[in-house]
């Protein structure tokens, strides 16, 4: 049982060790405000009536003036959200967002499209604005460290001196996460 244990242990911790640094880091550095950033550029859309306030109708202007600039369209979701008195649409991806704005002349709106940085595409990953397939890999992720975790607890249960520190580690651990919760 331990020599499995082991195995397991071994093989997810180090198949997920460079998941697991970016996750770390870019968490880490977004709590600090290091978030990456975007190189924007904007146009405007001429449109023959103002805009509506419909989501679907609005992705559809969206998707048009993404297809005419030879862009791809990003990953992640599409909102409304409030700016303002007004309503921007805002569709986010690990790549790049795109955001629909209104302008003060009703028929013209404002196309942004902001590409990631490096930094930024990671922290994008790391707040599911990836594809489908990212986001795959990132539910196996929490999978493989909860058994990684859970491996190394069962391991050290098995050998007695293992287990007081396990034990001590762990309400520690409880009770850091309670502060933790508290003072939130």
């Amino acid at each position: 049982m331990q020599k499995t244990l082991i195995s397991v242990h071994l093989w997810l911790a180090k198949f997920f060790l460079p998941i697991a640094v970016m996750f770390a880091a870019t968490g880490a550095l977004y709590t600090v405000s290091i978030k990456g950033s975007y190189v924007a550029r904007s146009q405007p859309l001429e449109l023959s009536q103002p805009l509506p306030s419909e989501l679907s109708a609005l992705t559809r202007i969206v998707e048009r003036a993404v297809d005419e600039a030879g862009v791809r369209y990003p990953s992640g979701a599409v909102a409304i959200k409030k700016a303002g008195t007004s309503l921007e649409l805002e569709w986010t991806g690990a790549s790049r967002d795109v955001l629909l704005k209104p302008t003060k002349d009703p028929p013209r709106a404002t196309l942004v499209i902001k590409e990631t940085t490096p930094w930024r595409h990671m922290v994008q990953l790391h707040k599911a604005k990836g594809s489908e397939v990212a986001k795959s890999i990132s539910v196996l992720w929490a999978i493989g460290l909860a058994i990684v975790l859970l491996s190394g607890l069962l391991m050290a249960w098995n050998v007695p001196t293992y287990r007081r520190k396990a034990l001590a580690a762990g309400g520690f651990g409880l009770v850091t996460f309670v502060v933790y919760v508290l003072a939130g």
